[in-house]
């Protein structure tokens, strides 16, 4: 967690990681997507498992345990045809689905590296207002130590799934976008270097941080 607080532009979506029904000995509740609001506070309550018991879980129960929830609550499609930009277009089916499984994968990682560890941190979700077609909601991280950290999630409905919300981006200090972080890198590669180099490069993080895991 102490690099965490401090890797401002490495943090993917803080708070949203659920992980019931993976790890023994972690009773996590359910992850709710009928409401925005509902979908952050039950995340939250997940990530505090997650923290609390890093250090049984390890690097790879950590990622175990976060890949199929990033799958559900995450609308990573999404991010990555926004993150890619307009290139997103011109790339075939398969294409399109191999880089959002290689971002999902990034997402993943990322949370499996920075989760772990927990010293009395708390969650806070101060309420959810209206975007456009958006909600955002607010929350605080409060640290052991009563510092806040305001991580404010924009979620959209998929109209096709009965009103299920997912989140689409995190506002790290209520206003530091993750999601146009990672469209200014991302659509830089794709067009220097295209879907080959997009996608390798997305694969060289994901193994560069399981390779630090590894000898941490």
């Amino acid at each position: 967690m102490r690099a965490w607080y401090a890797a401002t532009r490495d943090v993917m979506l803080a708070g949203l990681v659920a992980i019931a029904g993976v790890a023994p000995g972690i009773a996590a509740p359910a992850v709710s997507s009928a409401d925005p609001s509902m979908v952050v506070s039950s995340l939250n309550g997940n990530l505090l498992a997650v923290m609390q018991n890093a250090q049984k879980l390890g690097y790879k129960g950590r990622y175990a345990a976060l890949e199929p929830v990033v799958r559900q609550v995450f609308d990573v499609s999404y991010m990555t045809r926004i993150a890619v930009g307009s290139g997103w277009s011109t790339l075939s089916d398969d294409q399109q689905t191999q880089l959002t499984d290689a971002f999902r994968k990034f997402i993943t990682a990322t949370y499996a590296r920075r989760f772990d560890g927990y010293s009395g941190e708390k969650f806070v979700t101060d309420g959810a207002k209206p975007q456009g077609d958006s909600t955002l909601v607010s929350t605080r991280l409060i640290k052991s130590d009563g510092e806040p950290v305001v991580l404010n999630y924009l979620t959209r409905e998929d109209q096709g799934q009965d009103g299920h919300w997912q989140v689409v981006d995190v506002y790290l200090t209520g206003t530091i976008s993750e999601l146009a972080t990672r469209r200014s890198e991302f659509a830089s590669v794709f067009r220097r270097s295209g879907y080959d180099g997009l996608l390798q490069v997305l694969q060289q993080k994901v193994t560069q941080i399981e390779s630090d895991q590894h000898l941490s």
